[in-house]
């Protein structure tokens, strides 16, 4: 009976390291539509985003099966919840990737980012995949290390953050009043998706320590 339920608990977290792929997907391809104003690639992320939501209900259902079944205590209540937690800002991820590739979408045939805007955006994008990448990872392999290098990437972000304020803010923004929102939703919705990986990470390091990430 324990060897059955610790196979259904990584079974779970094997789910959760595969949705986190999924956001690494979707984070790539709502850059792509934002950058070049591909409208079928921007459709193509809005439309696949119903696979997290979808992935997500079957670790929800794993999990309160576990929790009703087998009655967990401890650790294995730790990370059943820890779980659960993880799968929610998993697809919140996702959902920040949609609104990226709604607003590519919106401003088609043009590109929504500024050209002097784009190196920045183009850098949070970078590190937005790349943090979602290294959070699938660290859900696979519950390395804590990893995890809490993740802490750092999501510093760089906050840094970018404040440079797209500063930009709008210059004397130099000669473009429109919907390039200024796009541009600050843009910057919120990939500062956001740093922050669910770095949570889900810092969940990670709960899991294995038992200790809480501060």
């Amino acid at each position: 009976m324990r060897e059955a339920f610790v196979d259904e608990l990584e079974s779970v977290f094997a789910d959760l390291a595969a949705i986190a792929g999924k956001v690494r997907i979707a984070v790539s391809g709502a850059t792509e539509s934002l950058l070049t104003g591909d409208v079928e690639t921007a459709e193509s992320v809005i439309s696949a985003d119903v696979e997290i939501d979808q992935a997500r209900e079957h670790v929800e259902e794993k999990a309160f099966e576990l929790l009703s079944l087998q009655q967990p205590v401890a650790g294995d209540l730790r990370t059943i919840v820890a779980a659960l937690r993880m799968v929610a800002e998993l697809e919140r991820m996702g959902d920040l990737s949609v609104h990226v590739a709604k607003i590519a979408r919106l401003r088609v045939p043009q590109r929504a980012v500024p050209e002097q805007a784009e190196p920045t955006i183009k850098k949070m994008a970078e590190i937005a995949e790349a943090m979602s990448g290294k959070v699938a990872e660290v859900i696979a392999t519950r390395d804590v290390e990893a995890a809490r290098d993740l802490v750092g990437d999501d510093e760089e972000m906050d840094a970018l953050r404040r440079e797209t304020f500063r930009q709008l803010f210059a004397q130099e923004w000669t473009h429109s009043i919907e390039a200024a929102v796009d541009l600050a939703l843009l910057g919120r919705y990939y500062e956001r998706i740093a922050d669910h990986a770095v949570s889900v990470a810092r969940r990670v390091v709960f899991v294995v320590t038992g200790e809480a990430e501060r």
